[in-house]
C-alpha cells in the first residue's frame, strides 16, 4: 500500500488511446490514458464506462444525442450497453476504471494491451 502519483505515471508514457494500468480496485482497472484526436464509436454491452478527466478536456459522443463537453475535474460515466466515444482536440489526460479484462474497444480482437507500469 502506498500513494500512486498520477502525473508521475502519465509522464512514463506519450501515446494516446493506450491505457496503463496503476492500481487495482475491486476487481477493476485504474487506469490512466492520454486522449488526442477521435476513438471509435464502441460499446460495453456489460458494464458502465467511467471517465475522470484529469486534465484538458474532452467530448463524450453518445450516440443519438448532442455531444457533452468534459473538463477537468469532471468525471463522465457511460451506462453499458450506450454506444459512444470520446474524442479530445488538444491533448487530454483521463483517468479511467473498469472491470479486469474488459477490452477498451468494447471487442478483445481491437482492444489495446493495457500493461501495468
Amino acid at each position: 500500500m502506498k500513494p500512486v502519483n498520477l502525473a508521475e505515471k502519465l509522464a512514463m508514457f506519450s501515446s494516446h488511446w493506450d491505457p496503463h494500468v496503476v492500481a487495482d480496485y475491486n476487481g477493476n482497472d485504474v487506469m490512466v490514458v492520454k486522449f488526442q484526436g477521435e476513438f471509435p464509436f464502441h460499446v460495453h454491452p456489460d458494464t458502465d464506462d467511467f471517465f475522470l478527466v484529469l486534465e484538458g478536456e474532452m467530448v463524450m459522443e453518445i450516440e443519438g444525442q448532442p455531444p457533452q463537453t468534459v473538463r477537468q475535474g469532471e468525471l463522465f460515466v457511460v451506462p453499458k450497453g450506450v454506444t459512444h466515444r470520446p474524442r479530445a482536440a488538444q491533448e487530454c489526460k483521463v483517468l479511467l476504471i473498469e472491470p479486469k479484462g474488459e477490452p477498451n474497444s468494447g471487442d478483445p480482437a481491437t482492444a489495446a494491451p493495457k500493461p501495468r507500469i
